[in-house]
């Protein structure tokens, strides 16, 4: 079997397509950032490729690490895994997530030159059902399991907005702050301007007096 058919193959074992990639070199880390509410289940599912698959010199020990890090910037989740996998976490506050992933390898790191395609999909809440359910359930349980999934993605929904709103608030305050901030400068200005104003028609006034002009 050529190495085209093993990708195709391992493709078919994802549960979900992945929705995006990106070109990591071997030993690279890249991150990207989510906006995730706050006891939101984030389920990720990856695969590594060489970009250049005639090219690549084979390494049996290439993989992935996965690093999840919160809105504090602390490791939420930190875990090395093979070319493809699957990781799963719950947010534990609001705010940018970053997801980073860095490629590894036991080669020397003159051979680091490699180019690799990383693929992933990013996916919130409780969002998968088991396609083959309905092989093994009866109706009423097919019923039970379809409510469950909407009511997690009624919860997700929920969140999101919630998490929405408090993004409104918080920028609304900024705005009312910086209105507030620019109205005291306006009104610093104006009371700068009258001060010298008077201050030059007084300098003035006294300035014709001495010289008995009025």
């Amino acid at each position: 079997m050529d190495f085209h058919r093993v990708i195709l193959l391992l493709l078919g074992c994802l549960p979900l397509a992945t929705a995006m990639y990106f070109v990591l070199g071997e030993k690279e880390q890249k991150c990207i950032i989510e906006e995730i509410p706050e006891d939101t289940l984030v389920t990720g599912n990856f695969f590594l490729e060489p970009w250049d698959v005639k090219s690549f010199s084979h390494s049996p020990h290439l993989g992935v690490t996965v690093t999840v890090r919160d809105p504090n910037q602390e490791v939420q989740l930190s875990k090395r895994y093979g070319v493809f996998g699957k990781f799963t976490f719950t947010a534990h506050a609001s705010g940018q997530h970053h997801l980073c992933f860095q490629t590894n390898s036991t080669r020397f790191s003159v051979f680091a030159g490699e180019r690799l395609k990383l693929h992933l999909d990013v996916q919130m809440g409780e969002h998968w059902v088991d396609p083959n359910m309905d092989r093994t359930k009866d109706n009423l349980q097919i019923l039970e399991s379809n409510l469950q999934h909407l009511t997690s993605q009624m919860t997700y929904i929920t969140r999101q907005q919630e998490y929405n709103r408090e993004k409104e608030e918080i920028f609304r305050q900024i705005s009312e702050e910086t209105n507030s901030k620019v109205l005291w400068w306006a009104v610093i200005q104006t009371g700068i301007l009258l001060s010298v104003g008077f201050w030059q028609i007084k300098r003035l006034q006294d300035f014709f007096i001495a010289k008995k002009l009025v």
